[in-house]
């Protein structure tokens, strides 16, 4: 579709300052005889119909039906820029055909946000004769400061005309620079100039484009991006990068390395720079915020030396705040988690050997020298293991952790003899892997489970009591049922030495003991009221 620039006969043109040469004629017009609001009722007396101009412009960046009616007043005069947008073909049409050219040039600029193969040249064709509005080209070929028209048409619909100064946009742009020459060339026989009309096709966003061109009639780019903001700056940059508009990818980049990012901005900054290539030496900062500079630093297990700063920091307040952040980073359910393993599993393994190590050193130390202050240290390093653990069990990866547990023999020694305020420590280890397998986020072999019951059963059922009065966050009443549901997994040989076991503890201790009656009511129930069934499947 041709482009054309329509001019004023009647009215001499103002030489204006640079930075208010735009104008679009889609903002509401000054009321007068010429310009009548949409909303005002026809006069009944007046014989010609009155121009018809859009109130408004809708803000949405993916709205492409702009739902404005507009003509071109050939008695309004415009700056150096000004806007029409056209409604329907039509219109578009009556609006291109005004002037009476001979054999105009035909110049489409497709898909220009793409820089590669970003022009397409179609053949000339001869323009309409008249137009329904009477205008057409000065005879003297003074055409003003409106010598280019460009049509933009949306991807979805919708149409804007832009009449502008060639001289702007040649200084601007390389891509309409050569448009522009090339309509020049092929018009310098003409004794007189015709408007040149450049079609931009399947435009993403009209108001960004727009907004674009009128970037060309700014004097300070950089305050007039502080009012549009970084996410609506983005779209500009594509934009101006399509059409070559230097100034404006220079000034966009510099404003974009200079403000803080939203996460919505930062990915869409990112997306932009994964498909084009900017020529400028501001990308490299912003690069330098996107994306590592050293892939190799970007391998290294940098989650696994938070867990070792962690594990190995001393001041609380300050240990309890990091852990809570480190936490949420590793959680499956973060929106930081990313599709590569950022914590080796290994290295995890790891802190938990090295934990448990610094364990037993202060237990053994307790007891030579008799020091009360290392019950708080050793509080802290089960603070450690069952915090390290919990990261283990959000990623599914804990089952080998039962196995290490279940074989301390030292700690099992040390608790025999060790103090309440100590042993009790023991078991807060013993009671996350109670509630972790009981309520069904941790599975491992019935080995394993065997094997935790037999090594830390009995340490639970004496450690209780305190459990109850030092919970430290733990859940009691989740643990009763944990380790209920847990102890019904194992065989129920193993099930009836266990809670014969319970039984006799809990009826000398009473509540000091934990209450495990509603899963001994159902291991009664399949142990004799069944047994019957039982026997009559092992005789088949």
């Amino acid at each position: 579709m041709d482009n054309a620039t329509s001019r004023n006969p009647h009215h001499l043109r103002r030489n204006r300052p640079r930075h208010r040469s735009w104008c679009c004629s889609f903002t509401v017009p000054p009321h007068s005889p010429e310009n009548q609001a949409i909303s005002r009722p026809k006069p009944a007396n007046k014989p010609e119909t009155p121009s018809k101009y859009a109130a408004s412009f809708p803000n949405s960046p993916q709205s492409t039906k702009l739902g404005l009616v507009g003509r071109i007043d050939p008695r309004r005069i415009l700056s150096p820029g000004r806007v029409s947008p056209i409604d329907s073909q039509t219109d578009l049409d009556d609006a291109l055909h005004e002037a009476v050219i001979s054999e105009p040039p035909r110049v489409s600029a497709a898909n220009l946000p793409s820089r590669s193969n970003s022009l397409r040249r179609l053949p000339p064709k001869e323009a309409a004769s008249a137009s329904k509005s009477g205008l057409k080209d000065d005879d003297n070929g003074c055409l003003g400061a409106f010598d280019v028209r460009l049509n933009l048409k949306g991807k979805t619909g919708g149409s804007l005309v832009l009449e502008l100064s060639s001289e702007v946009l040649s200084e601007n742009s390389s891509v309409f620079a050569d448009l522009i020459a090339d309509h020049r060339r092929k018009r310098s026989s003409s004794s007189s100039r015709n408007l040149c009309r450049i079609e931009v096709p399947d435009v993403d966003n009209l108001n960004v484009f727009r907004e674009t061109i009128e970037l060309m009639f700014e004097e300070d780019i950089t305050r007039r991006l502080l009012k549009i903001g970084v996410y609506r700056s983005i779209d500009i940059l594509e934009v101006s990068s399509g059409i070559m508009f230097t100034k404006g990818v220079s000034s966009c980049l510099k404003y974009l390395e200079a403000v803080p990012w939203t996460e919505e901005e930062e990915e869409k900054l990112r997306s932009l720079f994964s498909r084009s290539i900017f020529d400028d030496t501001t990308t490299s900062d912003i690069l330098a915020r996107l994306y590592p500079m050293d892939p190799s630093t970007q391998q290294q297990d940098l989650a696994t030396q938070l867990v070792w700063s962690i594990t190995t920091c001393n001041d609380t307040n300050a240990k309890n705040e990091l852990k809570s952040l480190v936490k949420g980073l590793f959680s499956k359910s973060s929106v930081y988690e990313k599709d590569n393993q950022d914590i080796n599993r290994e290295n995890l393994y790891n802190i938990t050997r090295s934990c448990l190590t610094s364990l037993v050193d202060l237990l053994l130390t307790n007891y030579e020298d008799k020091q009360q202050p290392l019950v708080q240290r050793i509080s802290k390093q089960v603070d450690n293991i069952n915090w390290v653990v919990e990261i283990m069990l959000d990623r599914q990866m804990a089952e080998e952790f039962v196995d290490i547990w279940k074989d301390q023999a030292e700690l099992l020694k040390m608790h025999e003899t060790a103090s309440p305020m100590v042993r009790y420590e023991l078991s807060r280890v013993s009671a996350m892997l109670f509630i972790a397998l009981g309520t069904r986020k941790l599975q491992c072999r019935s080995e394993a489970r065997l094997g935790l019951f037999q090594a830390w059963f009995g340490p639970m059922l004496s450690d209780f009591g305190w459990l109850q009065r030092c919970r430290k966050g733990l859940d009691v009443r989740a643990l009763e049922d944990a380790m209920g549901q847990t102890l019904l997994t194992l065989p129920l040989k193993e099930q009836y030495i266990l809670f014969m076991e319970w039984f006799r503890f809990f009826s000398k201790h009473g509540t000091e003991c934990p209450n495990l009656g509603k899963a001994f009511q159902i291991w009664w129930r399949r142990s004799f009221l069944r047994g019957s069934e039982s026997h009559a499947i092992e005789s088949r």
